[in-house]
C-alpha cells in the first residue's frame, strides 16, 4: 500500500523548526473544513456514538493538543485566527454553531480538556484576547464539567485539566472535584508505575497516552503548589518508562495492542510529556530518538488521504477495526505527541544529540500488565505475549485487541470482519473453537485464572460452561510454543493461527509470496517476512488461511498460517510451535523448532539448538 505524496513524507524531523513545520502539514489541509463559524470542521460522512455535530466540535478541539504547544514554544500560525473565532462562537449560547449544554458522560467532556491545557499554557493568546463576555461564556461552557459524572476511568483527568486552565487564568475553580478526582485516580495504581484504566480496567496504552501524559502536565504545572504529587507522579512515570521502552522497535515502530489504536502516533506522546515535566530516566537524546523515529515511522505510513487528512485506521485507513467512538476527526487526538514544542528554544532537548535505543534485554517481563516482551533487534522486531484480562468490556473486538496471544509490531493484529468461519474471523495468534460442524468460532473474551511466571505466559478460560482451556504460551523469538489442554463435554472444531503474514508487496507490482504447506506445517515466505507454524503433536491438519481484506490493523491482505483440529468429549491436548520474522533475510527451518516429548504423564519442550528444557508440566 502506497502512501500518497504528501509534504510531511519529506520532512526530515529533526530540529525544533522541523517538528513546528510537522504540525503546520498536519494542520494545513483543515483550513478548507472549517464551518463558517469556524467552530467545527466536517472531516468525513462516517459517524460515531455521539451526533456529528459533536464529532465535528471533536476535530476542531483535538487541534489545539498540537496548537496550544506551538504557541506556548515562541511560533506562530495562522491557523490560530481561525480556532480563536471559532471559540468565541462554539461557546456564545446565542451563535448558531454554540457547542450545546452537556449532559452525563458526555463526549464533550472529553474535547473540552484541550481547552484547560491551552488556558494553561497560552493564557496570552486565548484567553486576554477574549471580551468580558467572551471570557463569562467560555468560563460558563467549560464549567459545566463540575456538574456532570465522567466514566471511572482516565476521563476523570478531564475535568482537571479544565479547572487546572481556569486556575491560570484566576478564574475561580472547583479544588475539591481535582482532589476528588485524583484520589479516585490513585485507586487505580498497580505497582512498577503501571495504572489500570478504572478498577480492573486494561493495562494498554491509555496508561501512558492518558493517564501518565495528564499526570506529568499535572506535575509540571503544579508542582510548586502540589509538590508531594508532582513528585510522585514523575517517579511513577519513570518507573513506567523502564518497561515501556521496551514496546518500541529500533526503526520507531511500536507494538499495536489495545484499543483506541487510531490514535497512531499518540504512542509517543508519554515521551514528550516526559520531557515536558523534566523526568530525569532517559537522556534527552535517547528521548528524542523515541519521539522522532516513532514520528518518521508514522509519516511513512499510508495514514493521510490525498488530501492531506488523518484517516481512521491504524497502518492504513481501516473502519473494521474502528470504535464506536471513532468520528472522522478523532485521530487528531495524536497530536499529543506534539507537547515537547511547548519547550522554550534554548530547552537543553533542542540541542541534544538524538540517540538511538539504549540497550535493552531480549526479553522483558512486564507483571502489572501480564504481559511478557521479547525482542529482536537485529530484525526490529517486538512481541508482547499476553495473558489475557479476568475483566472484558463492550468496546468493539475486546477479544481481538486484549486476548489474543501475541502482538507484533510488524505483523500486528487482525480484528474479525463478520462471524462465519476462519476466513471472516481472522484468527491470528489466537485458538478458536466452534461447535462442530458450526462453522461458528469463539475466543478467548476474559479468563477466569491468569499469571507470568518463570517465565512463561499462563491463562484458563471457559469459551462455553462446560468447555475449560488452560493455555501455557512460552515466548520466544523467532520461535514460540503454545500448549493448550482443552476439558470439553462438547465435540469441537480448533483452529489454532500463528501470525498474520502480509501478501503484498507494496509496489503495485505481482505478487512474490512462497506458501509451503505439508502434513504438520505451514508457512508464508516472500522478501518481507516469514509467518509459519508448526503442529508438535502431529494430529489435525495445517493450512493457510485467507482472511476477509482489511482485518489486520497493519497490513490490508494476510494469509494466517493455522492449524485445525478435532476435539471430542474429554481432556485434550494441543501443542504447536510458531515462527515470525520479519526482513529480507529470514529464513526457517523446521528442523530448528522446539520439540516436545510426552510420556509417563508428562509433557517437556525442549529448545532445539541445545536441548535446553523450556518447560515442564505433568499432564
Amino acid at each position: 500500500m502506497k502512501a500518497f505524496d504528501l509534504p510531511i513524507k519529506e520532512n526530515k524531523l529533526k530540529t525544533k523548526e522541523d517538528l513546528q513545520l510537522a504540525l503546520k502539514q498536519i494542520c494545513e489541509p483543515l483550513k478548507s473544513t472549517y464551518s463558517r463559524g469556524r467552530s467545527q470542521f466536517h472531516l468525513g460522512n462516517t459517524s460515531a456514538a455521539y451526533p456529528d455535530e459533536v464529532a465535528q466540535m471533536e476535530g476542531f478541539s483535538r487541534v489545539l493538543w498540537g496548537l496550544a504547544p506551538l504557541l506556548a514554544g515562541g511560533d506562530d500560525y495562522d491557523l490560530w485566527d481561525l480556532h480563536l473565532e471559532g471559540i468565541k462562537n462554539g461557546t456564545n449560547p446565542t451563535h448558531e454553531e454554540y457547542w450545546g449544554d452537556i449532559h452525563d458522560y458526555d463526549q464533550r467532556i472529553v474535547e473540552m480538556a484541550a481547552f484547560g491545557l491551552t488556558l494553561a499554557l497560552v493564557p496570552e493568546r486565548v484567553w486576554d484576547p477574549l471580551s468580558e463576555r467572551e471570557k463569562t461564556n467560555l468560563v460558563n461552557w467549560l464549567k459545566q464539567v463540575d456538574d456532570h459524572p465522567v466514566h471511572d476511568c482516565n476521563w476523570l483527568f478531564f475535568p482537571i485539566l479544565v479547572n487546572l486552565g481556569f486556575k491560570t487564568v484566576d478564574v475561580p475553580y472547583n479544588k475539591e472535584l481535582i482532589e476528588r478526582n485524583l484520589n479516585r485516580i490513585e485507586e487505580f495504581y498497580l505497582s512498577d508505575g503501571w495504572y489500570a484504566d478504572g478498577i480492573n480496567g486494561h493495562s494498554d496504552y491509555y496508561v501512558p497516552f492518558a493517564i501518565h501524559f495528564y499526570s506529568l502536565i499535572y506535575a509540571k504545572l503544579m508542582e510548586n503548589e502540589d509538590p508531594k504529587r508532582a513528585i510522585l507522579y514523575k517517579e511513577r512515570a519513570s518507573l513506567f518508562a523502564n518497561d515501556f521502552i521496551y514496546w518500541f522497535a529500533k526503526d520507531g515502530s511500536a507494538v499495536p495492542y489495545g484499543r483506541s489504536m487510531t490514535y497512531r502516533f499518540s504512542q509517543s506522546a508519554f515521551w514528550s510529556a516526559f520531557v515536558f515535566a523534566e523526568v530525569d530516566a532517559f537522556s534527552y537524546g535517547e528521548l528524542k530518538g523515541l519521539i522522532l523515529s516513532n514520528l518518521r515511522w508514522w509519516f511513512k505510513q499510508p495514514i493521510f488521504d490525498r488530501d492531506g487528512i488523518l484517516t481512521i485506521g491504524y497502518r492504513y485507513p481501516n473502519l473494521v477495526m474502528a470504535e464506536n467512538y471513532n468520528s472522522p476527526g478523532s485521530p487528531y487526538w495524536g497530536l499529543k505527541t506534539f507537547l515537547i514544542l511547548a519547550l522554550n528554544d534554548n530547552h537543553p532537548f533542542w540541542d541534544a544529540t538524538e540517540q538511538p535505543l539504549p540497550s535493552l534485554n531480549d526479553t522483558s517481563i512486564q507483571q502489572s500488565p501480564n504481559l511478557i516482551f521479547c525482542r529482536q533487534d537485529n530484525k526490529e522486531h517486538v512481541v508482547a505475549f499476553n495473558t489475557g484480562h479476568s475483566e472484558t468490556n463492550e468496546h468493539t473486538h475486546t477479544s481481538a485487541k486484549y486476548e489474543k496471544f501475541a502482538y507484533s509490531n510488524y505483523f500486528g493484529f487482525s480484528v474479525p470482519r463478520a462471524e462465519w468461519g476462519l476466513e471472516q474471523g481472522a484468527f491470528d495468534s489466537m485458538l478458536a473453537l466452534s461447535e462442530e460442524g458450526d462453522n461458528l468460532f469463539r475466543v478467548k473474551r476474559s479468563c477466569i485464572e491468569q499469571s507470568v511466571a518463570n517465565g512463561i505466559v499462563y491463562t484458563k478460560w471457559k469459551p462455553w460452561s462446560d468447555v475449560v482451556v488452560s493455555s501455557w504460551i512460552i515466548p520466544g523469538l523467532p520461535w514460540h510454543v503454545r500448549i493448550h489442554c482443552i476439558d470439553s463435554e462438547r465435540y469441537l472444531d480448533s483452529a489454532e493461527g500463528g501470525f498474520a503474514m502480509d501478501v503484498d508487496n507494496h509496489c503495485g507490482k505481482s505478487i512474490d509470496i512462497e506458501l509451503v504447506q505439508n502434513d504438520q506445517e505451514a508457512l508464508a515466505k516472500a522478501s518481507w517476512g516469514i509467518s509459519g507454524i508448526k503442529n508438535l503433536l502431529e494430529t489435525g491438519t495445517v493450512e493457510m488461511i485467507f482472511p476477509n481484506s482489511n482485518t489486520n490493523v497493519m497490513h490490508s491482505r494476510t494469509t494466517i498460517p493455522t492449524i485445525k483440529s478435532k476435539i471430542v468429549p474429554g481432556r485434550n491436548w494441543l501443542v504447536s510451535a510458531v515462527f515470525g520474522e520479519p526482513g529480507k533475510n529470514a529464513s526457517v527451518h523446521w528442523e530448528q523448532a522446539p520439540y516436545i516429548e510426552m510420556e509417563h504423564d508428562n509433557l517437556v519442550v525442549y529448545s532445539k539448538c541445545d536441548q535446553k528444557v523450556l518447560f515442564r508440566m505433568s499432564t
